[in-house]
């Protein structure tokens, strides 16, 4: 039984950083300065290439490859979190939406390392040393949008208080988790939001920016997807699914 729930929990991960990776790929050629056009793209190419670490645990755990996994499921059976299906919006959204996330996946693998599973913590230790990377990267853009100018504040206020309810979804456990906690596989949610939110909230303060009220998850269930993922999956998937699954090139 912990097989199939690890499954499921590792393709969580896996489809959270797939998206968020695309999503960043949007803005090569787009950065307001050519040096961030070469380190955001390599920071998508990060998450992408970490999706990539889960997606072959989950194909060990249930024998799907990647490729059928990522091109050939529905929107409504991906299993990622809507805060990186949304579009990327403006410089200070993507930057402040990589950020959140980076700061819960610096949480996370500093736990996960320590995983009863082996595989789980190899994985773990293979990413956290990028993301602790990520993280300086992103803080050090927060900081400065945040006490930078009017306009980039202002931009920087918005973008937050659209964002923080969606990144509560990602403390919002899949169905029977707690079973990965007991086996201490996976670490308990709750305890990884309480370490998000006071790391979290003391930057954004320091960023002169207000942790907005909200407490509740945009929503509750990783299978509640916006319009958005079926159109960013519309366009990933037309080449793979022109053809029959497995064709030889």
């Amino acid at each position: 039984m912990n097989d199939t729930l690890l499954a499921r929990n590792v393709l969580a991960l896996a489809d959270d950083s797939l998206l968020l990776g695309h999503r960043n790929s949007e803005w090569a050629g787009h950065a307001p300065i050519l040096e961030e056009d070469i380190a955001f793209a390599n920071l998508a190419l990060d998450e992408l290439g970490h999706a990539q670490l889960w997606y072959e645990l989950h194909q060990e755990l249930t024998g799907r490859e990647p490729d059928e996994t990522i091109f050939f499921r529905d929107a409504a059976d991906y299993l990622n979190v809507q805060l990186v299906e949304l579009p990327k919006g403006d410089w200070a959204f993507s930057m402040l939406r990589q950020y959140l996330f980076d700061a819960y996946e610096n949480v996370l693998l500093a736990h996960l390392v320590n995983s009863s599973n082996a595989r789980v913590a190899e994985i773990a230790a293979k990413q956290r040393p990028e993301e602790m990377y990520h993280l300086r990267h992103t803080s050090n853009w927060v900081k400065r949008l945040g006490l930078g100018a009017a306009e980039s504040h202002r931009r920087m206020t918005a973008a937050l208080n659209e964002l923080w309810a969606y990144a509560l979804q990602l403390f919002a456990p899949l169905e029977n988790a707690q079973a990965l906690t007991d086996a201490n596989i996976l670490p308990d949610p709750r305890a990884l939001q309480t370490e998000w939110e006071n790391q979290v909230g003391a930057h954004l303060t320091a960023s002169a920016l207000a942790v907005p009220a909200a407490r509740a998850p945009r929503a509750k269930s990783r299978s509640e997807h916006t319009a958005h993922l079926r159109e960013l999956l519309t366009e990933m998937q037309e080449v793979a699914r022109s053809e029959v699954y497995g064709v030889e090139w």
